[in-house]
């Protein structure tokens, strides 16, 4: 069993990671690898301000080097011949979510706080978010990575981003029970979660009691179409959670929006290789920021200045045309540009997120 912490992945932490979880595939004495947090967070995100400087002074390929380097690892990750156990006691969001979800099993506390909140950033759900927020139970994963939602341990564990529930004060004692572990076996390992999981109390207003309403909703071809479902439901019903809604979406960027919602929808026919170069492709282009600079403005006001008031351009997304979107997912111009490549693996990924 080989232990592994971390604060946030940046670069220097993703290529530790990378090779460790290399080298663990080759070493017999790993029979298992534990992913957890130091301090309040299990990982709060990559620290983008340093891609965003290098961008402003014209080098946006030092960015794509980062984010080809940390998608290697998801896709390391997916596809580790040792189980990987990810112990989600904390904050839970953006390339966090790329080190922990694309393992075998995923533990949910109390404590846990799951997003993705691209969107408001400029960006979109990226490390591999395309392949397993498409597979959550019916258009949920729509709804989680466009509007940013937050979740708790408890709708994590419900909608399968978790795939245990473990109160926090038992942590030690099953990360001692995993230290016994002399296998390999995912089915021993999950056995021995499950002596320390518990049923957690799904709160009464939780996203996911509506799971209904946002498939009706989130089922609509365009964010147009979405807008218009909810703005629907709303004239029906005094619901503060549609307002919400409503209102996040509002406040994200529209390039940004039409965008993920395109990536999550082929997302759904892709495996997470697939997912991940075509996830590498669309970075490649916010960084080159031709089409749109909302990235750099999102940074700016939510990072940066931290003004929190974003000028995004363009600015609704009925300026956001089909044409527009389509140029995030072809292959860049330039003859030293090159795909994402992974290396042949021989262990298939089993679908970290299962359809019920």
């Amino acid at each position: 069993m080989a232990p592994l912490t971390s604060t946030k992945p940046d670069e220097d932490q993703v290529s530790r990671l990378l090779e460790l979880f290399i080298a663990y595939e080759e070493d017999s004495n790993v029979k298992l690898v534990i992913v957890k947090g130091k301090g309040r967070a299990f990982c709060a995100g990559g620290d983008v301000a340093a891609v965003v400087h290098d961008c402003s002074k014209g080098d946006w390929r030092s960015g794509a080097n980062y984010f080809r380097k940390e998608f290697l690892l998801n896709y390391i990750m997916a596809t580790h011949c040792k189980p990987q156990v990810s112990i989600l006691n904390g904050i839970v969001m953006g390339g966090g979510a790329g080190a922990s979800i694309h393992g075998r099993f995923r533990v949910a506390t109390e404590k846990s706080v799951f997003a993705m909140p691209e969107t408001g950033l400029g960006l979109f759900p990226d490390v591999g978010a395309s392949y397993f927020l498409s597979r959550l139970q019916g258009f949920f994963g729509e709804y989680v990575g466009l509007t940013s939602a937050r979740l708790d341990g408890a709708e994590m564990l419900a909608c399968g981003l978790a795939t245990h529930f473990v109160p926090s004060m038992r942590l030690s004692l099953l990360e001692e029970a995993l230290h016994k572990l002399d296998s390999s076996d995912p089915a021993i390992v999950s056995a021995t979660i499950d002596k320390y999981s518990q049923q957690p109390y799904l709160k009464e207003q939780s996203a996911y009691h509506r799971l209904d309403l946002i498939d009706r909703c989130f089922s609509r071809r365009t964010l147009e179409d979405i807008l218009s479902a909810l703005g629907r439901e709303a004239l029906n019903k005094n619901d503060d959670w549609i307002s919400a809604t409503i209102k996040s979406l509002k406040q994200a960027s529209p390039m940004s929006l039409k965008v993920s919602l395109r990536s999550i929808r082929q997302g759904r026919l892709q495996g997470v290789g697939q997912c991940l170069v075509r996830e590498y492709r669309m970075v490649c282009h916010i960084l080159q920021g031709k089409v749109s600079r909302d990235f750099f403005e999102g940074c700016r006001a939510i990072l940066l200045d931290k003004d929190k008031n974003p000028k995004w351009e363009p600015s609704k997304l009925e300026l956001v045309s089909e044409d527009m979107v389509d140029s995030y997912f072809s292959m860049l111009d330039g003859e030293d540009w090159e795909d994402l490549k992974f290396p042949a693996r021989s262990n298939l990924p089993v679908p970290a997120i299962a359809k019920l």
